[in-house]
């Protein structure tokens, strides 16, 4: 299961840190970031990994953290990929799917091409056929490798737009909120006063979070038929649906 909220800042830090997010931000001071702090929020990543495995197996590992953002880098990991035969793990954080699911509620284009979750599959099944990455995985599978597959949280289709109202240091994500002056529809809601008690930071003595339920989305009353039309029937992340919350893992391994 993907950690509250199932968003990439707090589930990915998560799972290559092997901590909760209260407890990153209490021994990284310096390298974690709450949500209305300016800055990139996964910009460390690869010293959360080294971290862990310093910690679990108390001697050095070799290993390689590799980040995709773009095709260029996903040529270099395809040309590349016998490199890292010899470490005993190789982590490759691969973007597309996410960056897919943001670009499509920015442009009309991709909603057309993606209008529901079965076109929203089918486009991202083509994408990855003529992936390199495709092409690099085939190269694995003639190795005696183990191979983890895993997303950081799952993606959910909003369609019912729900009221909330909140001070201007109030988060901005859709389906999760965070800040000191929240007013919600309870019904709508999952609402967390103690942020600290399911382990979570808070920028202020006074922080709530609430988690938009199901298909909801949290829209705020400035403006509201506009937010409303342009949210509705985008794929979103960061509350409480099954789509979200649980995470698939495949294992795979040479024939």
């Amino acid at each position: 299961y993907a950690l509250l909220p199932t968003a990439t800042q707090y589930a990915r830090n998560a799972i290559f840190s092997g901590m909760l997010p209260l407890q990153i931000q209490e021994k990284f001071k310096d390298k974690w970031k709450n949500d209305d702090e300016e800055g990139g929020k996964n910009l460390f990543e690869s010293d959360f990994l080294e971290d862990f495995l310093k910690r679990t197996f108390h001697e050095p590992v070799k290993h390689k953290y590799i980040k995709i953002t773009n095709h260029r880098d996903a040529e270099l990991l395809e040309n590349n990929i016998s490199n890292y035969f010899d470490n005993k793990l190789t982590v490759i954080v691969y973007n597309f799917v996410d960056m897919l699911s943001h670009a499509r509620t920015e442009m009309e284009v991709l909603k057309e091409l993606a209008s529901d979750e079965a076109a929203y599959r089918s486009l991202s099944v083509s994408w990855f056929d003529h992936s390199p990455l495709l092409n690099a995985l085939t190269k694995l599978a003639e190795k005696d490798v183990n191979l983890l597959i895993t997303p950081d949280h799952g993606t959910v289709r909003v369609q019912n737009p729900s009221k909330c109202i909140g001070d201007r240091e109030t988060t901005t994500n859709i389906r999760y909120k965070t800040g000191r002056n929240l007013n919600y529809d309870e019904k709508d809601v999952y609402v967390v006063k103690t942020p600290e008690e399911i382990g979570l930071p808070k920028s202020y003595l006074s922080s709530t979070y609430i988690f938009a339920k199901e298909d909801k989305y949290l829209v705020y009353p400035n403006n509201y038929n506009q937010f409303v039309n342009f949210y509705k029937n985008t794929f979103q992340h960061g509350g409480i649906s099954l789509e979200e919350i649980i995470v698939p893992v495949v294992k795979l391994s040479k024939k």
